[in-house]
């Protein structure tokens, strides 16, 4: 018996410009309902900027440049839709088909 995977309902136009605008932030987890991800994008943003202003630069250049790349991957996870919600549903682009499950 086949049967269609459900697409997430949240926009994913939405999702995919709070990633490439705020992505460093872990907004676009929260907006996804992925809360532990988002909390941990946003704790590695804060490790950041503390060891900016204490004058660590590497250490803030390497917690930036984790974020980043973490960020970076999200983005493009969500521009080709593969990337899911909080709930296990894809944040599909318009006309994104969904493979049936067995």
């Amino acid at each position: 018996m086949d049967s269609q995977q459900q697409p997430s309902p949240k926009s994913y136009a939405v999702a995919v410009s709070l990633s490439a605008i705020f992505g460093v932030m872990g907004i676009h987890h929260f907006y996804l309902g992925r809360y532990l991800e988002g909390i941990i994008d946003f704790s590695l943003l804060i490790i950041t900027l503390y060891f900016y202003i204490n004058g660590e630069i590497l250490w803030a250049l390497l917690f930036f440049a984790i974020d980043g790349i973490h960020t970076f991957i999200i983005t493009i996870m969500l521009l080709t839709g593969s990337f899911k919600d909080g709930h296990g549903r894809y944040v599909c682009y318009p006309g994104q088909k969904l493979k049936s499950v067995n």
